[in-house]
């Protein structure tokens, strides 16, 4: 009889989830300030990128500038700081190369659970093939979720009253179809954040006309697509020393932009106002479909290059309609008001869902993790979860900011760990009952959906999600590793826990 032995084990030191921007990017601190430490990254897509190569609707780019979004170690080498999909992704793709993170990374691997044993300080995680279903093993000494928050495999689509009725396309902007021709058609695009800011101009020149019919309005912030300095700088000094000063002044600028908002939010929302006015046609309502009932920074600005949805509303071949939906028709969208928008296509660009971690079902020594029962520590582990890292960016500036501290802080942790000998690492809170905050301090309809499946944060250091800069410098970057709420274990330690543990369990 013939044996058929299943393969060995993968094991590496740290296993990272997702190979998009933050993947990537931690990945490349591995390399540099952990050489030897064994890694791998799953990507349950075909293809690296993330979000950057997932989304493919017109017009998709940044909304912060990328001397800020890009790489710290990585100079942004194009003209265009407010930069498009293309470019972007071809950046991300560059540096997984240029450090030779390509041979890292495992595509179409789709992690589906995760299971931490105390008794060996390891994760096992179970891990699918996409392309053919097969199911596989994997242990690690550390798992790092680079996967973000968002569901990207489905957008949010609230009730639509008789949409079914409507006899023209709709389209969800995460699944853009490549063949869209929508020459001289009339398109509606519901919604009012980013994804509908950026669609509307980029569909004007070719569509007939482009209505934005939101609920209520966003704040729409004006930024030059081209940050002049900085490509003036690349002419006479070397281009990282340019980078490094361009990096400086755009994290002081929207860091003081954040403060002014939550500060004095009655002088910000005057001056976006102002500045608005001044691009929009006399005697435009600006109050009705500019004019939030929110502060600013309760939920996100939304930024638009060169003001091109200004521009587009100037020049008449888009417009902004602010009412509420009674019901679609076979022809368009009838408003509460009355008015009908006549439409052969709609965009639901009515947002995303949130699913922490790329919605991997985490388990501690055979229980299973409710993330709304842990606390975030210093923004990048939880309470309770041992050997477990996150990154999540900023939500009031660019994301890759906040990757960078905690990428490094992670490899001075586990440089730590190889000094001492230990094999856990574990945030626990002082007090179970200690006063918590949602994770999210945003008004938005996506965060307000998702608390109950979201972590807690603390009202106080180390157990606070800090979304200031220059306090996470201090938090990650310039603070020892070693904290009164971090637990370290040796493996030994570790085994000697989890039998008394098991004991204690059985009564013995």
């Amino acid at each position: 009889m013939t044996v058929h032995h299943l393969p060995p084990t993968e094991h590496v030191d740290v296993l990272i989830v997702g190979a998009g921007l933050s993947g990537i990017g931690v990945a490349r601190y591995l390399e540099t300030d952990r050489p030897g430490t064994s890694y791998v990254i799953l990507e349950s897509r075909t293809v690296t990128g993330g979000t950057w190569d997932l989304f493919r609707y017109p017009g998709i780019r940044s909304d912060s500038d990328m001397h800020t979004y890009g790489y710290e170690f990585k100079p942004w080498p194009y003209k265009k700081s407010i930069a498009g999909a293309a470019d972007i992704l071809s950046y991300l793709r560059e540096t997984a190369a240029e450090y030779g993170i390509n041979r890292h990374i495992r595509l179409q691997h789709k992690v589906i659970q995760a299971s931490w044993s105390s008794a060996q300080a390891l994760w096992t995680v179970e891990v699918e093939r996409t392309d053919t279903g097969e199911r596989k093993t994997m242990t690690a000494k550390w798992l790092f979720s680079a996967a973000g928050y968002f569901h990207h495999d489905q957008g949010f689509t609230p009730k639509l009253e008789g949409i079914e009725r409507f006899q023209g396309q709709v389209i969800h902007p995460q699944h853009w179809p490549d063949n869209l021709d929508y020459t001289g058609k009339r398109v509606v695009v519901v919604g009012s954040g980013a994804t509908a800011v950026t669609l509307l101009p980029a569909m004007a020149d070719k569509a007939k006309h482009v209505t934005m019919l939101q609920r209520t309005p966003t704040y729409v912030w004006s930024l030059p697509s081209e940050d002049i300095i900085a490509n003036t700088l690349r002419k006479v000094i070397p281009h990282a020393w340019a980078y490094s000063l361009v990096r400086r002044k755009n994290i002081a600028i929207s860091r003081g932009m954040w403060y002014l908002c939550k500060k004095r939010p009655k002088f910000a929302r005057r001056l976006i106002r102002f500045l608005n006015k001044r691009q929009l046609p006399k005697g435009y309502p600006i109050d009705v479909h500019f004019n939030p009932p929110y502060d600013p920074w309760d939920q996100r600005l939304c930024a638009v290059p060169d003001g091109d949805l200004f521009k587009a509303i100037r020049k008449g071949q888009a417009s902004v309609v602010t009412d509420h939906i009674k019901t679609f028709t076979e022809t368009g969208i009838l408003l509460e008001s009355g008015q009908e928008l006549p439409a052969d296509i709609v965009v639901t660009a009515t947002g995303l869902n949130i699913r922490l971690f790329g919605g991997i079902k985490l388990i501690v020594d055979g229980e299973p993790v409710d993330l709304h029962s842990t606390v975030t520590f210093k923004g990048m582990m939880l309470s309770g979860v041992p050997n477990y890292v996150f990154a999540i960016g900023y939500t009031n500036s660019s994301w890759t900011l906040k990757l960078g501290l905690l990428a490094q802080h992670f490899c001075r942790m586990l440089d730590h760990m190889d000094r001492t000998g230990a094999a856990i690492c574990v945030p626990e809170t002082p007090d179970a009952d200690m006063p918590k905050l949602p994770l999210l301090k945003l008004g938005s309809g996506y965060v307000k959906r998702a608390v109950q499946s979201m972590p807690c944060q603390g009202v106080e250091s180390p157990w606070i999600m800090s979304e200031d800069y220059i306090v996470d410098v201090a938090n990650l970057g310039d603070s020892p590793v070693e904290n009164p709420f971090l637990r370290f274990e040796q493996a030994h330690q570790a085994s000697s826990t989890a039998r008394s543990q098991a004991r204690q369990a059985v009564g013995a």
